[in-house]
């Protein structure tokens, strides 16, 4: 047979290099800024006044650090799967395999949560519309299931989506800062709490605060998610994710001023939608409209980021059969990974559904926080195996090894602070992860193809 007449092996679908730094921003701020709308101020109610606000920069200070690290590995591996590449290709297969599933279970959990949120904040408006008792699980369902049909259809759409309603949400945190400062609340500021009781639980209040703090950045990492469809990784990796961090620490500073000012700290503890609560309180009923919308917003544009993070990372594992070899299909007209997206559904659902959102939200904090760790030893691993003169990197973050060193002692502080709240769930999640492993150590494992999941092409590493 001769070669004209041989049949060819089909071309492997890859996913489309369609986005833009814009992209990478509304993914990275998209899926964090509905802990601004909701989720932070539980560490409000752990501390104080005082301890969310320590806990609100502290947080900032371990997730520069994130944004960092994760701009100089990502923009050097840009494959799909984000932090889960980088291990492979740096640590191992066991490493890479558990931070596969913490960043699916991250992303996994906080789309749970936003679905909960939207839910609780269509109820509470129907009760002031005198519509009590409103069933929250339709809305539930109905937005995971239409934001999981957008990102079946094509990723440009969908994180286009993404920018326009994340930039209201922004937009809508700074007016309310504004209208606050200028009149247009009947309620004045009000600061007192902060002198009367500045830490009513002592210093300990502080460390436990730092729990929830993480809420107001939980899921910047999630740029990395996009490294393999973005046009321009070395640029636009780094700017968006660098952007995002600076555009969250701003909003985030925004959120505990007007929220602590308007909202006693006892209620602002424990309180569902505290920006809309802070804008209820104002009295001012164009406002309240905008924080509602900007609620809405917010939470819609996070449950879409998870989606496409969850996805890619589930995606990314199934190609390099990590997992089962059918979640790494994509779609042949839509080039999405349609498998993974349809799959991770029902686990949203179930979670969304049925568990309290302190213990979703804390779910999805651990299993961040996991991947967090990670990143210390990853970074420290990758300048050491392929020095800054070995290979070509779009970013060099300045100070290594000073961040990684700062990340991993905040990140010993936040588990401290984790078990002081939620220890029986915190040990629950490590054996949880521990028995994966050994799931994947002596069952799974066998059916990787090591020298598939290579894919960078780099020199032999230092001292190898």
């Amino acid at each position: 047979m001769s070669n004209a007449s041989a049949v060819q092996a089909p071309e492997r679908l890859g996913l489309l290099r369609v986005l833009g730094p814009g992209h990478v921003w509304a993914l990275g701020v998209g899926i964090v800024l509905v802990g601004e709308y909701m989720g932070w101020n539980f560490s409000v109610g752990k501390g104080g006044m005082i301890a969310g606000l320590v806990a609100c920069w502290v947080a900032g200070l371990l997730y520069t650090c994130v944004a960092m690290i994760d701009s100089e590995v990502t923009s050097t591996v840009a494959a799909a799967g984000g932090q889960y590449a980088q291990a492979k290709h740096i640590v191992g297969p066991l490493m890479a395999f558990n931070v596969g599933l913490f960043l699916v279970m991250a992303y996994t959990m906080l789309e749970a949560a936003n679905a909960i949120t939207i839910g609780f904040l269509l109820d509470t408006v129907a009760g002031m519309l005198g519509h009590t008792g409103l069933n929250q699980q339709p809305f539930i369902i109905m937005t995971i299931l239409a934001l999981a049909y957008l990102n079946y259809r094509g990723v440009l759409a969908s994180l286009s989506f993404n920018l326009v309603i994340t930039a209201f949400a922004f937009v809508a945190i700074i007016v309310l800062f504004l209208a606050v400062q200028f009149g247009a609340s009947a309620v004045p500021l009000d600061f007192s709490a902060v002198t009367n009781e500045p830490l009513p639980y002592g210093w300990l209040g502080i460390i436990a605060a730092l729990h929830f703090g993480l809420w107001y950045y939980l899921g910047i990492e999630g740029t990395c998610q996009a490294a393999e469809e973005v046009r321009s990784p070395a640029r636009s990796l780094p700017f968006g994710t660098m952007a995002g961090i600076m555009t969250l620490v701003i909003a985030a500073t925004l959120t505990w001023y007007v929220c602590s000012g308007l909202i006693p700290w006892e209620y602002l503890g424990s309180a569902g939608t505290p920006l809309f609560d802070a804008a209820r309180v104002t009295g001012n009923s164009s406002l309240m409209v905008l924080l509602f919308i900007g609620t809405v917003f917010a939470t819609t544009a996070s449950a879409n980021g998870c989606i496409n993070d969850a996805s890619r990372a589930w995606f990314s594992m199934g190609r390099d059969r990590y997992l089962p070899s059918w979640f790494g299909a994509v779609h042949p007209r839509y080039r999405t990974p349609y498998r993974s997206i349809v799959f991770l559904i029902p686990i949203a659902l179930i979670f969304a559904l049925g568990a309290p959102l302190d213990q979703v939200v804390t779910f999805s904090i651990l299993s961040g926080l996991l991947g967090y760790t990670f990143m210390t030893f990853n970074m420290v691993m990758f300048r050491k195996k392929w020095p800054l003169d070995t290979i070509k990197r779009g970013y060099v973050h300045p100070w290594h090894p000073l961040p990684a060193v700062v990340l991993l002692v905040l990140c010993a502080a936040t588990y401290f602070a984790v078990f002081l709240g939620y220890g029986t769930q915190l040990i629950a999640m490590l054996c949880f992860y521990i028995i994966a492993s050994l799931w994947f150590h002596f069952w799974r494992y066998r059916f990787v193809k090591r020298g598939d999941q290579f894919t960078m092409p780099w020199p032999r590493p230092q001292g190898y």
